[in-house]
């Protein structure tokens, strides 16, 4: 079980796509923070968010998560309006 609740029924492949690698991380913190964000989202993103999103989970694991939690600064290039929102929907999300 993925912890999923959206169906990709109804997405194009690059969105299925996109959900599955969000929910597949390699570590179960960033499967939860990135799949979760992908379900509420994915479904209205820009192609030019989808991009950035594509760009982003090429990021190792650690270092996105440290990134998220404010341990750690991100490279310039992954520090995006995009990632700004994942940051906020943790937060709410989590409450931290």
């Amino acid at each position: 079980m993925t912890g999923s609740t959206r169906s990709s029924s109804g997405l194009d492949d690059r969105r299925k796509r996109l959900l599955f690698r969000c929910w597949h991380r390699g570590t179960r913190e960033m499967d939860l923070i990135l799949g979760r964000f992908a379900d509420a989202t994915i479904a209205d993103l820009t192609d030019q968010e989808l991009a950035e999103l594509e760009h982003l989970i090429e990021v190792p694991d650690p270092d996105l998560y440290a990134a998220l939690t404010g341990d750690r600064q991100l490279a310039a290039e992954h520090a995006t309006a995009l990632f700004a929102r994942i940051k906020a929907f943790r937060v709410a999300d989590h409450g931290a």
